[in-house]
Formats: C-alpha cells, sequence, structure tokens
C-alpha cells in the first residue's frame, strides 16, 4: 500500500516564491485507488508550488508511459500521456473542495495531501478509446484487425451493407423514389 506520507507537501517553513516537487507513481499508487483500466504505469510528477503570502498557486504537470490494450485489437502496447492541472490554495476556517480548482484549507494546517490530485490528473490524461498506433498507421498486423475487414496496403474502408443498398436503385420502395424526385426538382 502506498503511504499517503510520501505525497505530502510541507508549506509551513518554505520562503514566499516557487518551490518545486517531483513525484513517481506507478501500479502501486493506483491500486489504493481500486483503478485497474490499464496493465502497468509508469509516470513522473512534477508539482511547481508558488507561495504568497495569502495563498499557494500549484501547478501539476505528468509525463509518463502507461501499458494499456487497444480497444480495435486488444494488443497490449504502451501509451504515452501528459496532463497538466492547476490548484488554488486558500485558508480559510475549515476544509473545502467543493471547487475544481480551488482548494480551502484551515488556518492551521502546515501541509497539503496533493495524492488525489494526481490520482485526478494522470487518469484524466489517459484517452477514453486507446488504439494501437500500428492500426492507424496500417502497419499492425492482427487477426482481428483481417477480421473487421481492415486492408493493412490500401487506405479503403470496408463495405458496408448501405453500401450494396444505394448503389441498386431497382430495389428501392417507388414511394421513397417520388421522395427523392422533391429533392431534386428545385
Amino acid at each position: 500500500m502506498n503511504n499517503k506520507r510520501d505525497f505530502l507537501i510541507p508549506f509551513s517553513g518554505l520562503k514566499n516564491g516557487e518551490h518545486r516537487f517531483e513525484f513517481q507513481v506507478d501500479d502501486t499508487f493506483f491500486k489504493d485507488y481500486s483503478y485497474e483500466d490499464f496493465n502497468h504505469i509508469n509516470a513522473d510528477i512534477s508539482v511547481l508550488l508558488n507561495k504568497k503570502t495569502s495563498l499557494l498557486e500549484l501547478h501539476f504537470t505528468s509525463k509518463g508511459i502507461i501499458n494499456t490494450a487497444c480497444d480495435v485489437t486488444n494488443q497490449d502496447f504502451d501509451l504515452p500521456i501528459e496532463g497538466h492541472l492547476n490548484l488554488i490554495v486558500k485558508f480559510g476556517e475549515e476544509f473545502n473542495d467543493d471547487h475544481d480548482e480551488i482548494l480551502v484549507i484551515p488556518f492551521t494546517e502546515h501541509q497539503i495531501d496533493v495524492s488525489q490530485y494526481i490520482y485526478e490528473m494522470v487518469v484524466l490524461s489517459i484517452p477514453q478509446k486507446r488504439v494501437h498506433p500500428g492500426v492507424l498507421d496500417g502497419t499492425l498486423d492482427s487477426e482481428a484487425l483481417d477480421f473487421l475487414g481492415y486492408n493493412n496496403n490500401s487506405d479503403d474502408e470496408p463495405e458496408t451493407e448501405d453500401d450494396d443498398t444505394n448503389n441498386n436503385d431497382e430495389e428501392i420502395d417507388p414511394r421513397w423514389a417520388e421522395l427523392k424526385k422533391l429533392l431534386t426538382d428545385k
């Protein structure tokens, strides 16, 4: 289990100005959140903290690689990911995280836990549809692609049933043919 202390930023002893913090996330970090949409992850997280007199500005950036299954062929591949997140931390009477980009923490706090924000940034940087680069450029040889009718040697799309019915005017309902004439008789 990941130690939450690894993702704490102590800001009380820092001078005003910019401070950089580096974190590394891997599979164990996401097991704590029960997130299993990929096989493996290795990402570097950088947090730039700009401490001001009355607030903190945090700028998160992530860069890494996840190993995941292709949504088309179900073959595993490495997918590069990048993400950015900005957060403003203000001080108030009680904790409040109702707003996406503003966090209010009590005046008595001396450190901030950034693990939840790292989790959200990385998860949101993973695309909804994950397609192997070989599918996009036509270099992947896969039985799934052959079954789906993709031709690796050309950019033609597989022929569909709709193409057959549009080419054969004899099978069109006569009422539909009359309606088509109305569109062309302008």
